[in-house]
């Protein structure tokens, strides 16, 4: 069965990142599946290798003839399942019920909900969102939960470990602490910034750095933050990264300081998937999927101190960061395996469908 999927995003963030890994992995899979995405786009640019896609402008969300280039090419289109993702391409994105086709629309966030309702069905990534949802008068029967799998993990060996640490000025003994995420207000990067201030510089001898893997609209007040906290020298900032696998490969420690508005958050999946012990926040989606003192180390979201004191527990204690990450990779193979998933998604547009 083919699926028709469009996003309507000019740049990258973790709804693009899990728009191009579910698309490769469907593929993979020998799914027909095609993309529409906008004209220029990061992921037209170099994220959608080996998907069939189209370019629109996809202009904003009250265009009238971006409505009807979309209409367009969905009526040209053999796929029976036409999949949105976020605000834009779904306000876009208008079929009639009973015309062969089922739009489904994958929200990733607490979105305001009317931009939603006219979709046939609707994907939500966690529970919670999936519930919210059905509060929010869409119908039960209709709102479906499957959830993220982790990224394929490219293995890297102790060279390039070794070589990446040396780039950004770093030993192979150094701590090397890593966090990824846009640079926005509910990734809680201040919290975190503010626990390296009351850290330890070093642990066991052993100098703590923190690498930030991302970019966006608070890159210059983190950056003064940090240096008026006296610890910008601890701090590298590396950027928006296509490919984090290498940071995570060579990182000590993963650490998610997210607020609690945060909805799953696939660094807590990409974390598990190469083998790093974990400190996140307890925001909504860790609520749902995290395990204190299992997989993870959790603490309270907006809270530096208790953040500064996870740092410092989880890089003395080797043990714990053992027991952490073997938990993780458990989880990640029984719980959020691209195989489990994907097989989910092809079960639900069965059900929608009618198909056998």
């Amino acid at each position: 069965m083919k699926t028709l999927h469009l996003i309507g995003s000019a740049e990258m963030g973790g709804a693009e990142r899990w728009f191009a890994r579910f698309l490769g992995a469907m593929t993979r899979r020998q799914e027909k599946v095609e993309a529409v995405v906008r004209t220029g786009s990061a992921l037209a640019r170099r994220h959608l290798t080996g998907v069939p896609f189209y370019e629109l402008p996809l202009r904003t969300v009250w265009d009238p003839l971006s409505r009807v280039e979309v209409s367009r090419l969905i009526a040209g289109s053999d796929a029976r399942i036409v999949q949105t993702y976020m605000g834009r391409a779904t306000r876009l994105t208008h079929i009639r019920p009973g015309r062969g086709r089922v739009h489904v629309a994958r929200l990733g966030g607490y979105y305001r909900l009317d931009p939603f309702r006219h979709a046939h069905a609707w994907i939500g990534n966690t529970r919670g969102l999936c519930d919210w949802m059905v509060k929010g008068g869409l119908p039960a029967s209709r709102v479906f939960h499957i959830t993220n799998f982790a990224e394929p993990v490219k293995a890297s060996g102790a060279a390039e470990r070794i070589a990446l640490r040396e780039q950004i000025g770093l030993s192979d003994s150094d701590c090397m602490m890593v966090t990824a995420g846009r640079l926005v207000e509910v990734k809680g990067h201040r919290f975190l910034i503010d626990a390296l201030r009351r850290a330890p510089a070093e642990v066991a001898g052993r100098r703590v750095r923190l690498v930030i893997l991302g970019d966006g609209e608070r890159l210059l007040p983190l950056q003064r933050q940090a240096a008026e906290a006296g610890v910008a020298g601890r701090i590298h900032w590396a950027g928006w990264q296509h490919d984090p696998a290498p940071w995570y490969q060579a990182a000590d420690l993963v650490v998610f300081p997210s607020r609690d508005e945060e909805t799953l958050g696939n660094v807590i999946l990409e974390a598990w998937s190469h083998g790093k012990p974990l400190l996140t926040t307890a925001f909504r989606g860790a609520r749902e999927i995290a395990r204190h003192g299992e997989d993870a180390w959790v603490v309270p979201c907006d809270d530096s101190a208790a953040l500064a004191v996870g740092i410092e527990q989880l890089l003395r204690d080797a043990g714990l960061r053992q027991r952490l990450v073997q938990a993780g990779l458990v989880r990640v193979q029984k719980d959020f395996s691209e195989a489990a998933v994907i097989d989910q998604y092809r079960a639900l547009y069965a059900g929608l469908t009618g198909a056998d």
